[in-house]
């Protein structure tokens, strides 16, 4: 159903205003006469029209202002909105993977570090945003995405949770001391012998630390490699007893080939 139009109706000043205005005509013309008072009658309908028409005109511009007032509002509401959507994308970066699968316990020997891991991160992505050294910012970027995936090893690998452990308490924290260390020397803004010397020792740690880390994650996967050696040895054994495996011997033959041969072999024995 549509809205009803609100009628427009002349406001009491309007009304006074018509009323003195056509008195004042009254003197001026002979209302006594016929001529005047239809003079008299036509002027004054004639400028209660006019102060009808421009205060329909003056609601309409007010009308119009507020509307484009209140779409202003909005938009800066809107534009307002917009921002901290994207300042809290911004700040939160991404998620560590605790927080991506703390949606669920995996126990309660794996939840403890997973939340361990969590504060580390935490803390390293805040000394990212205070340390202003790009190269030092890129070195706990790596930190960062090795403690992840450590972390995450600690929920498919249950077994590597007393290597993880060690990492988390001994190796991570002295890292993030040393980082606070430099955060507070860089934040000093002088250069200066013991000033310079330190940050250049970190830095310089900091290496040897990404390369130890790496080290540490690749000894965790030493189990999975034995497990997929093992596998890849069974199933190579299952194809060639089946003869369908293609892989050559130091003859420079096929495995199912050496099976046919030797079969060949076996049945001239026979016959003979």
């Amino acid at each position: 159903m549509g809205s009803k139009k609100k009628k427009s109706t002349l406001t009491k000043p309007a009304i006074a205003f018509i009323v003195c205005f056509a008195v004042l005509c009254g003197f001026v013309f002979s209302p006594f006469s016929l001529s005047g008072l239809l003079l008299d009658l036509g002027i004054s309908f004639g400028v209660a029209y006019l102060v009808k028409w421009l205060e329909s005109k003056r609601d309409q511009n007010s009308i119009t202002g507020k509307k484009e007032q209140n779409k202003e509002k909005e938009n800066v509401a809107n534009t307002k909105k917009t921002s901290e959507r994207v300042a809290d994308t911004t700040t939160s970066g991404r998620k560590t993977s605790g927080e991506r699968l703390r949606r669920k316990s995996y126990g309660e020997k794996i939840d403890p570090i997973l939340e361990e891991g969590d504060r580390a991160i935490r803390e390293m992505q805040r000394l990212k945003t205070t340390i202003k050294d790009p190269a030092v910012q890129e070195k706990i970027d790596q930190i960062i995405d090795i403690t992840e995936k450590i972390s995450q090893d600690a929920i498919e690998d249950p077994s590597d949770i007393p290597q993880i452990k060690k990492f988390f308490r001994y190796y991570l924290p002295t890292t993030i001391k040393l980082l606070n260390a430099y955060d507070r020397m860089s934040s000093q803004g002088i250069e200066g012998e013991n000033i310079d010397k330190s940050m250049a020792n970190i830095n310089e740690m900091l290496d040897v630390a990404i390369a130890a880390y790496k080290k540490r994650l690749d000894s965790l996967f030493e189990n999975q490699a034995l497990d997929i050696e093992t596998d890849i040895d069974v199933m190579n054994q299952m194809l060639e007893r089946e003869g369908l495996s293609e892989r050559k011997d130091f003859t420079g033959i096929s495995a199912a080939q050496g099976a046919a041969q030797q079969s060949s072999a076996a049945t001239a024995q026979q016959k003979g």
